[in-house]
């Protein structure tokens, strides 16, 4: 009777300690030239499988304020994994120390070290397309004609062209900025390699991924990976909550 009366009490105690470390929330952070909308493939699959998804919709106007927009929604989160496509991969970087955040999901995006920025990545290891132009207003974008190709050239076509037309501009100087903090040396991180990329080099993704130590994975797509495979990135972003528990 005595060990049963301790179970009793400790059983509790021991849910409550489960409860407060498993991580339920996933946080997507879209890249440049896109929003939030397209992770919807993804947050479909992360939801059907019982986890709470938060879309950071920032603004692509200056480093700092998509890094601010991404801070306000982990406030909110609770324990989570932080998931960044491309340009995100800079944002979940420099966030990504956050107490909320668990472990980083790079998917097809740059993952920095303290001093690095985009566009010195991008020179370093040039991608195959060059098809980024002036927007106006010191913003820059996708020639809509190139988009289907160089962006999402797996994705269904009257996607890849409304996607074409819909696309966010981004403003020039961000990639100019520098990352101040590599938070995957400090918390676990993954990576989906895209072996067709166009917009970064499959290389420099994987050179980036082996630096951080990040387990990796490679799918056969374009840079929209996350559209062309939602399925495999949504299941690595499992994978990545279920070891954080």
């Amino acid at each position: 009777m005595r060990s049963i009366r301790f179970a009793l009490c400790v059983l509790p105690l021991a849910l409550a300690s489960i409860a407060q470390g498993a991580v339920r929330s996933v946080v997507l952070v879209h890249g440049a030239f896109a929003d939030g909308s397209g992770w919807k493939p993804v947050a479909d699959v992360l939801q059907h499988d019982g986890y709470n998804v938060y879309v950071v919709q920032e603004p692509e106007t200056t480093f700092e304020a998509d890094v601010a927009a991404t801070r306000s929604v982990l406030e909110r989160s609770g324990p989570c994994v932080l998931v960044g496509h491309s340009y995100g991969g800079m944002i979940i970087s420099e966030v990504g120390t956050h107490s909320a955040v668990r472990s980083l999901v790079y998917i097809a995006a740059f993952e920095p070290n303290v001093g690095e920025s985009a566009g010195a990545l991008q020179s370093k290891t040039p991608p195959a397309s060059n098809s980024v132009v002036p927007a106006g207003g010191g913003f820059v974008q996708v020639k809509p004609e190139a988009f289907p190709t160089d962006f999402a050239a797996d994705v269904p076509k009257p996607v890849a062209k409304f996607m074409a037309i819909s696309q966010v501009p981004i403003a020039a100087a961000i990639f100019d900025a520098k990352a101040t903090v590599a938070a995957w040396s400090s918390k676990p991180s993954y990576a989906v390699i895209a072996t067709e990329d166009r917009e970064i080099n499959p290389e420099l993704e994987r050179f980036m991924s082996q630096r951080a130590k990040s387990r990796t994975i490679e799918l056969h797509g374009s840079h929209a990976i996350f559209l062309s495979h939602p399925r495999e990135v949504a299941s690595l972003i499992e994978k990545a909550a279920k070891a954080a528990d």
